[in-house]
């Protein structure tokens, strides 16, 4: 085996590497992203809830 092909093998090997990190990347990014998303729902449901509950007991009074 010459040089020549020891650098192609290093340079796919490398590249594979790349390939899964950059996969890894994507999908760790996604998950955050959902998450952001859930949490801004449960923030808007509590929200909402609370705004109820005052009117609620402003018409209670």
């Amino acid at each position: 085996m010459g040089m020549q092909d020891q650098f192609k093998d290093k340079a796919q090997k490398l590249s594979e590497q790349a390939k899964q990190a950059s996969g890894k990347a994507k999908d760790q990014a996604s998950q955050r992203a959902s998450q952001g998303r859930d949490r801004s729902e449960e923030e808007t449901r509590r929200a909402q809830q609370e705004a109820q509950d005052r009117m609620d007991q402003d018409y209670d009074a």
